[in-house]
C-alpha cells in the first residue's frame, strides 16, 4: 500500500515527466465517449476499456472510433504501466466528404503515446483507388520491437445527399 506522500511523489514525478496529460491540454485529443471496467481493484483504479471518438482532421466527414485497454492499479494510474497493445477500430462516414488536401498512402492521422519512453499507438490513412475506399490502419509499436497487434477499418466514399462522392485517388501525393 502507498503512503499519501508516495502516491503524490508519483504524481508529481509523472506530470514532470509529460505521462500523465490532461485530456483538456491537447486539442486534438480524441473524444471519450465511454469506458467499462474489466478488472475490480479494491484499492486502485480499476482496469478498463475506453471507447473514444476521433475526427479525420484530413478528411471532413469521416469518423473514427477506437477502443483501448487502460492499465488499471497504482502504476497504471501514475503512468507507468506500459498500456497493452491491443486496440480495434471502426470508421464512417458521417457527412460528405471532402479532403483539405493531398496525402501520401499510410499517412499519420493520430498518435498517441501509450508508455512512459518507448510505445506508441498510430492511426494511418490510406486510400484504395479502384473501389474509392479510404483505409485505415491503427497498430501500436515500440522502438526496440515492434507489435503486430493491428485492426483495419474502411470508408467507401458515397455521394451524401446532393454532394457527389469525391476520388480519394485525386488527393494522393504521387
Amino acid at each position: 500500500m502507498f503512503s499519501k506522500h508516495c502516491v503524490n511523489a508519483l504524481v508529481g514525478l509523472a506530470l514532470a515527466l509529460g505521462a500523465v496529460t490532461p485530456a483538456a491540454a491537447q486539442e486534438d485529443d480524441p473524444e471519450l465517449i465511454f469506458k467499462k471496467s474489466t478488472v475490480f481493484r479494491l484499492l486502485s483504479p480499476n482496469a478498463q476499456l475506453a471507447v473514444y471518438a476521433l475526427d479525420d482532421p484530413l478528411v471532413d466527414g469521416v469518423a473514427c472510433h477506437f477502443t483501448v485497454p487502460e492499465i488499471g492499479g497504482w502504476k497504471g494510474w501514475a503512468g507507468f504501466a506500459e498500456e497493452r497493445s491491443e486496440v480495434s477500430l471502426a470508421c464512417r462516414q458521417v457527412g460528405p466528404v471532402s479532403f483539405k488536401g493531398k496525402f501520401e498512402q499510410g499517412d499519420e492521422m493520430y498518435r498517441q503515446r501509450r508508455s512512459l519512453f518507448f510505445k506508441k499507438l498510430q492511426i494511418v490513412r490510406g486510400c484504395d483507388p479502384e473501389r474509392n475506399v479510404l483505409v485505415y490502419l491503427v497498430y501500436s509499436d515500440r522502438i526496440i520491437e515492434g507489435s503486430p497487434q493491428n485492426s483495419t477499418s474502411t470508408v467507401p466514399i458515397m455521394p451524401w445527399g446532393n454532394n457527389p462522392a469525391p476520388r480519394c485517388e485525386q488527393f494522393l501525393e504521387k
